[in-house]
């Protein structure tokens, strides 16, 4: 039923794709369809998405209003519940929300994994035959066996495969993966003025936090390290696949929050151009307020 409802209707959809991009005469087809696919999906997933973020933002915003609660009610669990609730209820939120789009996403994703290790991992005696089962239509049939290489690297094989082969510039793709998986972690976290880190807190407790914002914290960290090792031993079709996936899940970030706990970069060029500005502009303005001081004493 899994494959029924979810693979076989996926495999089509990129043999649409693919057939499209094949007529078209474009290489490394099967790779751009991968690409085209996952930007369907992503399409398709962006109210769920949306949604999730919107729910994530919120509950960030309320996150000093809970720490406040927390402390006040650390030593009745049931008063700390209700308060807790009213919150949410007070400010229109629904924690349940921004849980319901995850869990409907996660088969999809299972589905897409399969699918990809499908394409990618048949051997190509096998391709025609159990491709061309799934088809709907004799339309979308292969006639040939497709190219399972982009731009000359096997996407049935896994970086750790061609490490003898491409050396250390193979480590571009696991490391790619990390970092693109970081800056979408880090753009989910609001950015905390820095006057406000330690405000609220009791004393003794400035650099300890609860629980929950350590986790996070550590979180944004650690996952990208986990998909970064895992795409090095993954097919780099899959990487192909979770990187455009990430790719298009931070601009969707961007539109809706902007970069988040992610501070834009600051240039050295800037400061230094700035700062005579600014130490001559004060100048001015003491010099015009010792005049003016002067022209009264007169």
């Amino acid at each position: 039923m899994f494959d029924t409802l979810l693979i076989h209707p996926i495999i089509n959809v990129l043999l649409v794709i693919y057939q499209l991009v094949h007529f078209l005469h474009v290489p490394w087809a099967l790779g751009f369809s991968i690409i085209l696919l996952t930007v369907v999906i992503r399409f398709l997933l962006y109210p769920l998405t949306a949604s999730q973020l919107k729910t994530s933002r919120k509950m960030q915003t309320l996150a000093p209003h809970l720490s406040k609660l927390k402390e006040r009610h650390k030593n009745d669990a049931k008063r700390m519940q209700q308060e807790t609730m009213r919150l949410y209820q007070n400010h229109g939120i629904n924690p349940a929300a921004g849980c319901l789009p995850v869990l409907l996403q996660i088969p999809l994703l299972w589905a897409l994994y399969a699918v990809l290790q499908k394409v990618v991992g048949l051997k190509p005696a096998e391709t025609l035959d159990a491709i061309n089962k799934i088809a709907y239509v004799e339309q979308l049939r292969l006639r040939e066996i497709w190219d399972t290489t982009f731009f000359g690297l096997p996407l049935g094989q896994n970086p750790s495969q061609l490490l003898n082969i491409y050396g250390v510039l193979i480590f571009l793709v696991p490391i790619t993966t990390g970092v693109l998986q970081f800056i979408q972690a880090k753009m989910m976290f609001t950015a905390k003025p820095a006057d406000d880190k330690e405000k609220n807190l009791p004393a003794g407790r400035q650099e300890k936090g609860d629980f929950a914002s350590a986790f996070q914290a550590q979180s944004t960290y650690i996952f990208p390290l986990m998909i970064g090792f895992f795409s090095y031993t993954f097919p780099l079709g899959l990487s192909l696949y979770w990187n455009t996936y990430t790719v298009f899940g931070i601009i969707q970030q961007y539109k809706m929050q902007g970069w988040g706990g992610l501070k834009k970069p600051t240039f050295l060029g800037q400061k230094q151009i700035a700062e005579p500005v600014n130490k001559k502009t004060s100048l001015q303005a003491r010099s015009d307020e010792t005049r003016q001081a002067g022209k009264r004493k007169k």
